[in-house]
Order: C-alpha cells, then sequence, then structure tokens
C-alpha cells in the first residue's frame, strides 16, 4: 500500500516500506526462534521406524541395480509392490543375493557414504 502512495519516481513513501519490511523480518525471526524453544528441541528421531521408512521402500532397489542387475531390480520392485513384502525379504527369497551382503550393503555408513567395494552384476544379455 506504501509503495501505491508514491509519485513518479519522487518516492516519499519508501521509507514506510522500509520499516514494513523490518518489522516483518522481526516478527519472523520472533516466530523462528520460539518454534525452536517450543517445538524443534527435544525432538528425537525412533531409530526402528526411520530403518523401517527406509528398507520397506521400494525405492531402495534402485541401490541394488550394480549388485543384482536392472532387470533382476525391476521384477522385485514389481514383487514389492504386489505382495508388500520389504526389498530384503525379495532379495533373499530370489537367491540374488545373501543375508551378510545386504547387511554390508544396505549398512547405514553405506547407505549415507557409498563404499561399499563388490563385483558389479553381468547378464551376458546386457552385453
Amino acid at each position: 500500500m506504501a509503495s501505491e502512495a508514491g509519485q513518479l519516481q519522487l518516492n516519499v513513501m519508501e521509507p514506510v516500506i522500509g520499516q514494513a519490511m523490518f518489522e516483518s523480518i522481526h516478527i519472523l525471526t520472533n516466530a523462528c526462534y520460539n518454534l525452536l524453544e517450543k517445538c524443534v528441541n527435544g525432538i528425537t528421531a525412533n531409530k526402528a521406524v526411520c530403518e523401517g521408512y527406509v528398507y520397506n521402500s521400494i525405492g531402495i532397489v534402485t541401490y541394488l541395480n550394480p549388485f543384482i542387475g536392472h532387470h533382476n531390480g525391476d521384477i522385485v520392485g514389481k514383487i514389492c509392490a504386489e505382495t508388500g513384502k520389504s526389498v530384503r525379504e525379495v532379495v533373499l527369497e530370489r537367491g540374488l543375493l545373501t543375508a551378510a551382503e545386504l547387511d554390508d550393503i544396505f549398512s547405514a555408513q553405506n547407505l549415507m557414504h557409498p563404499a561399499y567395494k563388490a563385483k558389479r552384476y553381468t547378464d551376458e544379455s546386457e552385453q
């Protein structure tokens, strides 16, 4: 509204615009501190629930593509979507990887900073 009251290039209302902007910044700053003190402080993650979100997500199958191949990953993803099973269960049932290999591949450290070195999957039909 203050900018509407300005005339041509001589905007006498510019100080009002600046004042309103600084008031808004002050209000937002106070709101952020209140949110931090009353809501955010003390929040902790539930490790079991977070792991469940990761391991029950069908999207995690894309991380396995170098190890089981794209075609097998596609099949595993479809089976998971149809049956509701986890990626881990389906991979173990189909014998694509061992439990020890999956534990290494799906370790939290490896998921955050991929360093797992393994033979990459090669299918003769893909070459």
